[in-house]
């Protein structure tokens, strides 16, 4: 179709993005965090830095200790709402503690995996229903991977779980605790990571660049050369030498900036999240991850069945029938069997019960004839 030209004077449509922002304003956001990494690694404090407010609560080293005794991966909900010149946000931020924290990590990441599906199946679920209003979003929009900062590049179990994670939500890749490297090795540390990432497929985030604004292209340029992203989390101020009051972490050697560029690409991760780059997650979620959930399950199962995953296909489940029919049989035929021993065991309690009673009835006699036999003894010995 081609475009209809109109008078110099307009007719107003060019201001559609104003009545956008209008109905965005008013409406605010719904925007979802995911935490994931080892226990240990600054996930909460780092939320709490993102944000300038204690969103989470700090765990006590005791209870995650006996958390870890337990051999569980628990799935940790908090909400909160943010208002900025009167915009509002609601965040949620899923913690995932645990991996990578016992000896026998298999299957560990199956917890968060089986979360981020369950939310594109609730959010389905929902909109095939006839009344779609109040709809519960809690679609992961990002997912923040923590690796530890060892210096020697991603473990196996970190490019497994981000292996799962990329496939099924927008996978930001970061490096917890940038202060303990110095900066050569955090370079070396980084290009050992983006060379895993390269060699193993995994799919991470990677925001638009080109833009019409050279300044917009520049800077998603910035950001995306700082992927992964090595932060510092901290909520206490410090003092910087040249007296200015910041936040980060005091050390012997001086202080480490949380804000710094050169210290930590904190400010360019939060930027990404948050000030640029919110929508496009929220979108790359809609229009991609969703998507791509939908359309597997809409052609593997018909309307109103269960959810087929990519644990779970008719193959299996058919083998899964059959294999239950053959147990439920075997339990049929053990019952039986046990029924019949019963029978058999009332049986023979019967006929043990009636020979007692002939017992004592055989034993009631005995004691007749001998009490009979005293008394006659007795009256012969009173006659003579």
């Amino acid at each position: 179709m081609a475009p209809v030209s109109v008078s110099s004077s307009g007719i107003g449509v060019s201001h559609l993005p104003n009545q956008r922002h209008k109905i965005v304003t008013k409406r605010g956001a719904k925007f979802t965090v995911m935490v994931c990494g080892e226990s240990g690694v600054g996930k909460t404090t780092f939320v709490n830095t993102l944000f300038t407010a204690s969103i989470k609560d700090h765990k006590n080293p005791a209870k995650r200790h006996a958390k870890q005794l337990d051999r569980t991966v628990e799935i940790e909900i908090t909400k909160a709402e943010l208002e900025e010149q009167m915009f509002k946000v609601k965040l949620s931020v899923i913690d995932t503690p645990g991996f990578g924290d016992y000896v026998n990590n298999r299957d560990s990441w199956l917890p968060v995996i089986e979360f981020i599906d369950d939310q594109h199946e609730n959010y389905m679920r929902q909109e095939q229903q006839p009344s779609r209003q109040g709809i519960i979003d809690m679609r992961v929009h990002a997912c923040l991977y923590f690796i530890r900062p060892n210096g020697h590049g991603l473990k196996p179990l970190d490019i497994e779980i981000m292996k799962r994670l990329g496939s099924r939500v927008n996978l930001i890749p970061v490096i917890a605790k940038a202060d303990t490297l110095t900066q050569k090795d955090l370079t070396v540390f980084k290009q050992k990571i983006l060379e895993t990432i390269e060699a193993q497929n995994i799919r991470v985030y990677s925001c638009p660049i080109e833009s019409d604004d050279e300044d917009t292209t520049q800077r998603n340029k910035d950001i995306m050369s700082a992927m992964p992203f090595s932060v510092i989390g901290s909520t206490q101020m410090v003092q910087t030498p040249d007296g200015r009051q910041v936040l980060g972490r005091q050390y012997a050697w001086g202080c480490a900036e949380v804000e710094n560029e050169q210290h930590s690409d904190f400010k360019k991760l939060r930027n990404l999240l948050i000030r640029t780059h919110m929508l496009d997650l929220i979108s790359t979620t809609e229009e991609t991850h969703y998507e791509n959930y939908r359309q597997e399950q809409m052609a593997s199962r018909k309307f109103g069945e269960p959810k087929v995953t990519k644990y779970e296909n008719p193959k299996h489940r058919e083998k899964e029938e059959a294999l239950r029919k053959v147990f439920t049989e075997q339990v049929k035929t053990e019952e039986n069997r046990f029924r019949h021993w019963e029978q058999q065991l009332i049986q023979e309690r019967d006929r043990l019960n009636k020979n007692l009673e002939e017992q004592h009835a055989q034993i009631k006699a005995l004691e007749n004839d001998l009490e009979q036999l005293y008394y006659q003894q007795g009256r012969s010995t009173f006659r003579r």
